[in-house]
């Protein structure tokens, strides 16, 4: 990796820091700002789950007690990550000392430590945001039942050089300590995950395999045996990461254990190779051993091992030797393992292998793709579909939907070429309008209930649950429909709807409370519950904001709630309560006194705009007058740049740089692009901007020489036309056609269109030449 591309990333995470910061409401912190952005890459790669920022640090005379940045509690107990952050703020890229490493993992360590007993509760205020952790540590059972791995992060934007300690007995809990820095983070924006690298021979576990010796340019197949301790091993060290990412998120695996595997464990672990099918996993590369005395093959080296079938197997295999404390040296898992061959369709492959080795979930492997299309529909609807100005402003802005992580960023480096049309894009495509999957699901999700039959499937209890649960129910249950510009604009509406009241929720020091995670969604489902779903969506689209009524309103209700789950919340535990359906329940059936008469004016009614559904026809043709702009953006001398660079550098193919050259004709003689032109001339200028970004940056330049030409150019009329026709009569220096090309203009005969005005430009250029004076 070189140092540049390092330094680049490095000023890339600065920037998009600094920009949400100056997006975000007052009291925003840089600190907090680069945690979030650090578990959203996390997330995404599956090394976290349902993270929640949030901050904490307490001091004494001694300095620093402990210092939290953000946690995740898993659903199922089994997991906690706590993460704290060093955050450099410098230009350059810092390097942590050992020392700062591991004092910052040690403030971590402590909260953790005194978390468990129950005293330390009564030392943290009830508003601090590490609250509801630090009681459910102490006081909920499940944790003592079901905690097996405490993972403690340190994240940071520097670069950690240092070796520190892998693991660790805190409090008599297994602690896994993870250093995630500039470098991961790079990598992990590089390739979406950091690979799983398993060393079977290092270990000491033996793995015996047989290969299937068909000859295949897709794949391998290995059936290996793996003993029930190695299995344990692995997963203790790698928990969810070792299971793969879509099986993660679509099947909603949760780790629970499974009693059946269990029994077979303590009462007839010899019969476990009988009853269990065992697991199905895939792999980038596998190296193999010969076992001596020839006994055959082993599995010695494993890279990017992930399993896509037998998760369940796996967790309740660590679960009875961890939790029931018994020896599993007589429990062997049959493995089938697949190395993919072709890189380029790795990931496809993977999700299918994992979609038909999950054939017995109820998710269909049609489910996940319909969802998939969905996705890319949404992304058209975001590309183009212009939202109405808000009051004051004269430009249109986008609201950007951003399929896979970096879309943003990428977009805006394709089209902001040049330091003016970044501008442009900046302003059309504001970042605080930026919004992905999973924040798609948090809106809509906390607008309206949805049953599943009899059973309630989504309601605020689902969104405060965290972003991969309440996306998974999204996926499920509330996503099953083609969207269309109406359902596009109802979505931002809840967008600006959820915004607004985390505004009117505010930041310390001057917010409602500390609950805003859970306060906001559970406002906006009770609002929209109380009000029959009769809220006018389209208003709040028109205007891109919330009237005042509404924010008054909004405030009162969230006060209300707020207020009420801390008073009814068994035994102090919001978040917990929060996260169940009865918490719902009983909420939704209470009045709070609240006078819903003043938002009247906020509901659809007779009087209500009608709304047109636009056509697929007519998506299509926005999305390619879009991409038609993007090519005419882009000067004829930088299309023969391009050309010139892609021929000398082969980056470009000769057809390629033939197309090139082709837009660049047409543009330069002002005429109109076709359709094959229009999607090689996207594909080329994606890989302008991915691999030579610079070939654009002098654009600007071309232009206004071109505006500087134009200034001082005729303008094309009639008038002039006619003195042209006047002067041509004698001189005789234009060809017949041309003349006569001339005289159908000035008769009316052909339009003075900009395509004839440019024809009629180069005829002025002609006469210039021969003395012709204007």
């Amino acid at each position: 990796m070189e140092n540049k591309e390092l330094q680049k990333f490095y000023a890339d995470i600065l920037e998009e820091i600094n920009s949400t910061v100056i997006t975000k409401e007052e009291g925003t912190n840089p600190e907090q700002v680069f945690t979030e952005l650090a578990l959203s890459f996390l997330s995404e790669a599956g090394e976290t789950e349902n993270y929640r920022v949030c901050f904490d640090e307490k001091l004494s005379k001694r300095g620093i007690e402990h210092k939290i940045n953000g946690y995740s509690l898993y659903e199922n107990y089994e997991t906690l990550d706590l993460f704290v952050t060093i955050y450099n703020s410098d230009t350059t890229i810092q390097t942590v000392s050992k020392g700062d490493a591991e004092k910052t993992i040690d403030k971590a360590v402590k909260f953790f430590r005194n978390a468990i007993y129950k005293d330390y509760v009564n030392e943290i205020e009830e508003s601090s945001e590490i609250f509801d952790l630090a009681h459910t540590l102490a006081t909920v059972p499940e944790i003592k039942e079901y905690l097996t791995r405490v993972n403690i992060f340190l994240i940071t934007n520097n670069e950690v050089k240092a070796d520190l300690k892998s693991s660790d007995t805190i409090a008599g809990y297994t602690v896994f300590y993870r250093t995630i820095d500039l470098n991961y983070l790079f990598n992990l924006s590089d390739q979406a995950r950091v690979p799983i690298e398993i060393n079977f021979e290092q270990t000491g576990y033996k793995v015996p395999c047989i290969a299937n010796e068909t000859e295949n340019t897709d794949y391998q197949s290995w059936l290996a045996i793996i003993p029930g301790l190695a299995l344990a091993d692995i997963y203790e060290q790698f928990g969810a990461r070792l299971l793969e990412q879509n099986v993660r998120s679509f099947l909603q695996f949760t780790g629970k254990i499974n009693k059946g595997i269990r029994n077979t464990i303590l009462k007839e672990q010899h019969m476990f190779m009988a009853y269990n099918n065992g697991i199905a996993a895939t792999a980038e590369e596998v190296s193999i051993i010969n076992l001596p005395n020839n006994q055959g093959k082993a599995i010695g080296i494993v890279k990017d091992f992930q399993i896509v079938n037998g998760g369940q197997t796996t967790a309740s295999i660590y679960h009875t030797w961890k939790k029931d404390k018994v020896d599993i040296s007589k429990v062997f898992v049959p493995v089938k393992l697949t190395i993919v061959k072709n890189r380029e369709d790795f990931s496809k492959t993977v999700g299918r292998i994992a979609e038909y080795a999950n054939t017995q979930n109820r998710v269909s492997a049609s489910d996940l793709s319909s969802n998939k299309e969905n996705h890319v529909l949404i992304e058209k609807l975001s590309r183009t579909i212009w939202a109405p100005p808000i009051s004051g402003e004269t430009t249109q802005t986008r609201w950007f939907f951003e399929r896979s992580r970096g879309q943003y960023k990428n977009e805006r480096l394709r089209f902001g070429i040049t330091t003016s049309k970044r501008q442009v894009f900046d302003k059309q495509n504001p970042r605080s309008q930026m919004f992905t999957k999973e924040s798609l699901a948090k809106y809509i999700n906390s607008y309206e209930e949805v049953f599943n039959g009899k059973k309630l499937a989504i309601g605020p209890h689902i969104v405060v649950r965290g972003s991969q649960k309440n996306y998974a129910q999204f996926l499920n249950y509330n996503f099953n429909f083609k969207p269309d510009n109406i359902w596009f604009e109802d979505a931002i509406a809840k967008a600006i709807l959820f915004s607004s009241a985390e505004k009117v929720y505010g930041v310390k020091p001057n917010a409602i409370g500390d609950m805003r995670y859970i306060t906001v969604p559970y406002s906006l489902a009770w609002l929209g519950f109380r009000l029959n779903y009769k809220l006018d969506l389209y208003k709040i689209w028109k205007q891109q904001s919330v009237s005042e009524t509404l924010k008054s309103r909004l405030y009162e209700v969230m006060s209300k709630i707020e207020n009420y789950i801390k008073t009814k919340a068994p035994g102090s535990l919001y978040g917990e309560w929060a996260k169940k359906e009865e918490c719902w329940n009983s909420i939704k059936n209470e009045g709070f006194g609240i006078d819903l008469e003043s938002l009247k004016t906020e509901l659809v009614n007779k009087l209500s705009e009608k709304r047109k559904k636009l056509t697929d026809d007519e998506t299509q043709r926005a999305e390619i007058d879009a991409s038609l702009n993007r090519l005419q953006s882009i000067h004829p001398k930088t299309w023969k740049k391009i050309e010139l660079w892609g021929s000398e550098t082969t980056n470009l193919t000769q057809y390629q740089c033939n197309m090139a050259y082709s837009i660049r004709n047409r543009l330069s003689n002002n005429r109109s692009i076709t359709d094959i032109e229009r999607e090689q001339g996207e594909f080329i200028l994606n890989t302008v901007a991915e691999i030579s970004p610079e070939l654009f940056f002098d654009m600007d330049d071309f232009f206004m020489e071109d505006l500087s030409r134009k200034n001082e150019e005729l303008e094309i009329t009639l008038d002039l036309i006619e003195r042209i026709v006047k002067w041509d009569r004698t001189k005789k220096k234009l060809d017949a056609y041309k003349y006569r090309f001339m005289v159908d203009l000035l008769e009316g005969k052909k339009e003075l269109s900009d395509r004839n005005k440019y024809l009629a430009r180069i005829n002025l250029k002609t006469a210039e030449k021969y003395g012709f004076g204007g």
